[in-house]
């Protein structure tokens, strides 16, 4: 029986010298989980901070802003959703969390409280490295393809350069995914997209947990909506998945 948590000698060198890729905190109060995970990330080029706990995991990004947290939902004290709220209270950091397997609900609070990605226990390490990757190619702003500059309609305007979102000029506090969706939609105006193309086309994913981009839905509604509960901008279109409308105007 294959052990769920190899160990990172057998994942393949990158060549990378660790931290050239950024700064990865892992917290988790398993030292074996949290060995492997940061030996892998370690190998694929990141440099690791490692935090078994809440508090301590508060301090040591407040020492050293990381690029990305590796949370674990499960923590002693103070759990990971709270780790979460107040991770994201000071700075947009993304974080990946890690959920046991069969706990949806817990995920879907995970991704209400402003993560960007999660993981269920057991995992391929490799697994983790490839999300940990994914969440932060779309962090870090590149050269946009298509029609460069803003993009706007309905009072929103996403600056996909700066990473920067506002409705009615006010600035909106969104996490990655909600800004990478948002930014879809407003290039995507009147198409209706199911859940499973909005997961391949701003997720980047092939498979993957739907209920994801209901969350994400949900959350974006409740800071671009004036009524979130009868929501004009981004419609529900029964029986396909969400539709853009620029003119606002409720649904029929």
């Amino acid at each position: 029986m294959q052990q769920p948590y190899a160990s990172p000698q057998t994942g393949p060198d990158t060549g990378q010298q660790p931290g050239a890729r950024g700064r990865i905190l892992v917290v988790d109060d398993d030292p074996t989980v949290a060995e492997v995970v940061a030996g892998y990330l370690d190998r694929a080029g990141y440099a690791v901070d490692r935090a078994a706990d809440g508090p301590t995991a508060l301090e040591r990004a407040a020492a050293h802003r990381p690029d990305l947290v590796v949370l674990d939902l499960m923590l002693p004290g103070m759990d990971g959703l709270e780790v979460c709220r107040r991770l994201r209270a000071h700075a947009p950091v993304p974080v990946v969390m890690l959920t046991a397997r069969g706990d949806e609900d817990d995920r879907i609070l995970g991704l209400e409280v402003g993560a960007d990605d999660y993981v269920t226990k057991p995992f391929s390490p490799r697994e983790l490295v490839l999300r940990v990757e994914s969440v932060l190619r779309r962090a870090r702003p590149v050269a946009p393809r298509g029609p460069r500059g803003p993009l706007g309609a309905a009072g929103l305007t996403v600056d996909p350069a700066a990473r920067r979102a506002t409705k009615d000029g006010v600035e909106l506090a969104l996490t990655l995914r909600e800004f990478d969706l948002l930014a879809f939609f407003l290039r995507h105006p009147g198409r209706a997209f199911g859940r499973e193309e909005l997961m391949r086309e701003v997720w980047g994913w092939d498979f993957g947990d739907l209920s994801t981009v209901t969350v994400h839905v949900r959350r974006l509604r409740g800071k671009v909506e004036d009524d979130p509960a009868r929501p004009r901008l981004i419609q529900t279109v029964w029986g396909v998945g969400y539709r853009f409308d620029a003119t606002g105007k409720e649904a029929g």
